[in-house]
């Protein structure tokens, strides 16, 4: 069950329910990845809207390791995701707003 008070969400991957949460570990992992400089950029680039499928790996990947899943983003490559990419999308919007809040 997820804590919303940690800022962590459920999603279901390969059909098991899985808890996600972007730690700060799991936001320097984002930063470092995506080179965004700092969390005001991860920030930024997040609320414009447009996102990558190559954001979407990171900001999931990270969030399921910062939950507590060994899983790699190659693993995540690979899982078939509830609802497709469209479901890939709203859970990482659903993260990054527990994370960063409803402007996010």
């Amino acid at each position: 069950m997820p804590n919303i008070q940690r800022g962590e969400i459920s999603a279901v991957f390969e059909g098991e329910e899985r808890v996600l949460c972007l730690t700060l570990g799991a936001l320097a992992e984002l930063e470092a990845r995506l080179q965004a400089g700092d969390l005001v950029g991860l920030s930024e680039r997040f609320s414009s809207g447009r996102v990558s499928a190559r954001d979407l790996t990171a900001i999931i990947g990270a969030g399921l390791r910062g939950g507590g899943n060994a899983v790699t983003d190659d693993d995540l490559a690979r899982m078939s995701i509830e609802g497709g990419l469209r479901g890939a999308a709203e859970i990482a919007a659903r993260l990054l707003r527990a994370t960063f809040g409803e402007a996010a």
